[in-house]
């Protein structure tokens, strides 16, 4: 998200976000490839460069939904698997 929203103005990255997270909002991984692309069809007009960063990003940005809906909350963000490596080397210490 942050490569993202550094494509686009300070002042249209809240919205952009917002727009943005609506394609995870999606019931499946369909769905989602649908929305993906009517986003990257609005972002064409006014930020080119991060619709087309969305784009070639595709697979990478819908990869987690391939997974049953009940573990896509764990696998959305690293920040957990981040903690964990951190709590384990502060143990080992």
């Amino acid at each position: 998200m942050r490569n993202l929203l550094a494509q686009v103005p300070k002042g249209a990255q809240p919205p952009v976000a917002v727009l943005v997270r609506t394609i995870f909002a999606q019931p499946g991984q369909a769905a989602a490839r649908a929305h993906l692309r009517k986003v990257v069809v609005t972002l064409e007009h006014r930020h080119p460069k991060a619709a087309t960063l969305l784009a070639d990003a595709e697979e990478n940005v819908l990869a987690y939904m391939s997974f049953p809906e009940k573990h896509r909350r764990r696998l959305h963000s690293r920040n957990l698997l981040e903690r964990l490596h951190k709590e384990i080397k502060c143990r080992r210490t």
